[in-house]
This record gives C-alpha cells, sequence and structure tokens, in this order.
C-alpha cells in the first residue's frame, strides 16, 4: 500500500509515510458580494497537486455563503464563496481553513 511506503516512493517527502492531509488557514476579508455572485481566493497550501481533494470552511456563523474548492494548479486552492442569500453580504475578516487530501496511489 502507498500509505505504508516510505513518503520518498509516492512523490511527497515532507509528508510522514501514511499521512494523506495537508492543512492551511489564512484569514479572508470578502468583499460586498451581490445575491448569487461570488468571490474567490487563491489560498497557498505547499504539496497541494491538481487533482487532490480539497475542502474549505470558514469561521463563520453567517447562511449567506455557500463554498466551494479546488486545487487550481500545485500548491494552490482556489476558494470560491457564493451568496445565495437575497440581499447584499458583506463579512469582516474571518478565518479561512482549507485541507487537501492526497489522492492514493494505485
Amino acid at each position: 500500500m502507498p500509505e505504508d511506503a516510505p513518503a520518498i516512493f509516492y512523490d511527497f517527502p515532507s509528508l510522514p509515510a501514511g499521512s494523506r492531509q495537508i492543512a492551511a488557514e489564512t484569514t479572508w476579508d470578502l468583499p460586498s458580494v451581490g445575491p448569487g455572485a461570488t468571490a474567490n481566493v487563491d489560498v497557498t497550501v505547499h504539496g497541494a497537486w491538481r487533482g487532490d481533494f480539497a475542502d474549505a470552511s470558514l469561521d463563520t456563523s453567517s447562511i449567506a455563503f455557500v463554498l466551494d474548492c479546488h486545487v487550481r494548479s500545485n500548491d494552490k486552492v482556489r476558494v470560491t464563496a457564493r451568496n445565495v442569500s437575497a440581499s447584499m453580504a458583506d463579512l469582516a475578516a474571518v478565518p479561512l481553513s482549507v485541507n487537501v487530501l492526497k489522492r492514493r496511489v494505485s
């Protein structure tokens, strides 16, 4: 199994063998976003590669935004916030967490 092999064998030597998750956290001050509109931010996640799974979370109780994210390029995750409310939404700066799950090597 790849997770049992030394890290160097599955192309990511800074991750310990068997580990597949990488996380990053930053602060995002979203601009004012109208109904149905989106805002994007690119987050650096060292070791993320295109095709890896990505997920994001905002530390807020607001239900105005739905988040989507993907690994846009090596080491960069694009997070998109869509305003799903019927009015303009503007959040203060909030913590943004990004988690990347490395693909399994078969």
